[in-house]
């Protein structure tokens, strides 16, 4: 199943528990708007390339749109409307202040030079520009973006809006950007782990951890989660897996991963299968890479007694249902992976005010936000008697639908 399908299938089954009026129902499914763009820029090579933009709006009942965009090779419009869709309901389930949106260029950013992505990417600030903003639409770093790609946003946007910071987040602090955020997404992994632990009567210290991705997110994860006591005994990324049964240098791995572009080669661990990382023997499994991964051929397999989503849509429905039936706890991505739009939405607040935070209170913030959200989300599971996955839904779309309807919606 698609990540749309899957996606818009959790939204209709959220909407009948929480009996939302047809009308309604399909008026939240729609995405407010859809932009397709046309890249082309001129190579290093003096030849010419044309790329596809996308930025999906979904809904903007609860404030300005936020979302990421992302440079992959498989964006595609279903993509990307599901992850817009997504950022609505994240946004909901994290009390912040804003809608959902997401976007992307269908390339490889790994085949471009520096000079090619800025290119690229002041190309497709310029067609879309006019569809962005403050209070409108504030985009953010995904999958093959960055904080420099930020900048080169900030700074094309601000050639026709006046100097602006706070249209994106995610940017380079010297450039009004967080402090904390780089990390936030891990930072706020840990802490959803923490207290679902905790709600299980376990301690992280106890708890042995594999991580599938090693960018941005899980490599943070697993700093974080190291750091506080937790054993990660396997990682993996692009270029390969590693294991090691009696727990993995993290420091010494993020070193070797830095200066060698990836895990392969470390000797700190065992090279093992990567297809085989999601059903090593573990209590919690992270999975932070692309979506999809978690499906109806590995279900049975997995052995882990928790699985906590730090990437968007890893677990297709019907693993849902397998895992379910073995008594594996899952925490959705919509409230595990909240911790990068929370701080993003720190920094927005941080721009528009003039005042900058210090790092301490970011996390301490994050903190807060993420057990708040644990808590609502809980109670909505004991309201509809249902899983983590629709006690987030439940909770992010009837705060929508909500701010709809207050609005002046009108069957």
């Amino acid at each position: 199943m698609n990540a749309l399908a899957a996606t818009s299938r959790n939204f209709k089954q959220a909407a009948k528990l929480l009996g939302l009026d047809s009308k309604l129902e399909k008026s939240l499914l729609i995405p407010f708007r859809e932009i397709k763009v046309e890249c082309t820029i001129p190579k290093d090579d003096g030849t010419l390339a044309s790329f596809v933009g996308f930025r999906v709006q979904h809904d903007n009942a609860r404030g300005p749109m936020k979302g990421g965009i992302r440079y992959h090779h498989e964006v595609d419009p279903d993509e990307v409307n599901a992850l817009a869709q997504l950022m609505t309901w994240k946004t909901a389930v994290a009390n912040i202040p804003y809608g959902g949106a997401k976007g992307g260029i269908g390339c490889t950013p790994g085949k471009l030079s520096k000079s090619e992505l800025e290119r690229l990417t002041r190309v497709f600030t310029q067609k879309i520009h006019d569809l962005i903003g403050i209070h409108t639409d504030v985009p953010a770093p995904d999958m093959g973006t960055n904080s420099q790609t930020m900048a080169w946003i900030l700074d094309e946007y601000s050639k026709f809006h006046g100097y602006s910071p706070a249209v994106v987040t995610g940017k380079p602090v010297d450039l009004g950007g967080s402090l904390g955020r780089e990390a936030a997404t891990g930072r706020g992994v840990l802490f959803a782990t923490e207290v679902l632990l905790e709600e299980h009567g376990k301690r992280l210290e106890d708890q042995r951890f594999v991580i599938q991705g090693f960018g941005n997110v899980g490599s943070w994860a697993a700093q974080l989660i190291s750091e506080a006591g937790g054993q990660v005994i396997a990682v993996s990324d692009v270029t390969g897996a590693i294991k090691n049964s009696k727990g993995l240098n993290i420091k010494e791995l993020l070193k070797h991963s830095s200066e060698n572009h990836g895990i392969r080669g470390f000797t700190g661990g065992e090279p093992i299968d990567p297809g085989s990382l999601l059903i090593e023997d573990c209590d919690v499994l992270i999975p932070a890479a692309l979506g999809g991964v978690i499906n109806r051929e590995n279900a049975n397999d997995i052995k882990a007694k928790f699985i906590v989503e730090a990437a968007n849509h890893p677990t297709d429905p019907e693993a849902d249902e397998i895992l379910s039936k073995k008594g594996v706890v899952i925490l959705p991505d919509i409230y595990a992976n909240s911790g990068g739009v929370t701080v993003s939405y720190f920094e927005w607040v941080q721009n528009i005010q003039g005042f900058m935070w210090d790092e301490e209170k970011v996390n301490a913030e994050l903190r807060t936000y993420i057990i708040r959200a644990f808590n609502n989300m809980k109670e909505m599971c004991k309201t509809y008697n249902c899983d983590l996955r629709m006690g987030a839904f439940t909770l992010g779309v009837n705060r929508v639908a909500r701010a709809t309807v207050l609005r002046g919606w009108e069957a």
